[in-house]
């Protein structure tokens, strides 16, 4: 089991930036490939990025590509999601994942979830 804690949300004005940070323990990080999912109000949740485990692969929702970086530090055991360009349409919960998988054509979550940090995004 992974224990998942965010940090490093908050208020930005459209166009700014923010990172967010998950940090991982309970089990041995780098055997972890890592995602980030989004939900906003009304919404259904959404994938954001995903990272491999060396963190030399990445994958993006087509709403953030060129726009959003995930990176990791597996000596720190820790996820980071630097978010630049900020639109209002990125305001949402973001929930860091511990081994998201491929399946149906699409990005889904295991059950090892962080408990979200709220992001908002003003014009």
């Amino acid at each position: 089991q992974v224990q998942l804690v965010e940090s490093g949300g908050g208020l930005v004005q459209a166009g700014g930036s923010l990172r967010l940070s998950c940090a991982a323990s309970g089990r041995t990080f780098s055997d972890y490939r890592m995602g980030w999912f989004r939900q906003a109000p009304g919404k259904e949740r959404e994938f954001v990025a995903v990272i491999s485990l060396a963190g030399t692969i990445t994958y993006y929702a087509d709403s953030v590509k060129g726009r959003f970086t995930i990176s990791r530090d597996n000596a720190k055991n820790t996820v980071y999601l630097q978010m630049n360009s900020l639109k209002v349409e990125d305001t949402a919960v973001y929930y860091c994942n511990a081994g998201p998988t491929r399946v149906a054509g699409t990005w889904s979550p295991s059950a090892s979830w962080g408990q979200g940090i709220q992001v908002t995004v003003s014009s």
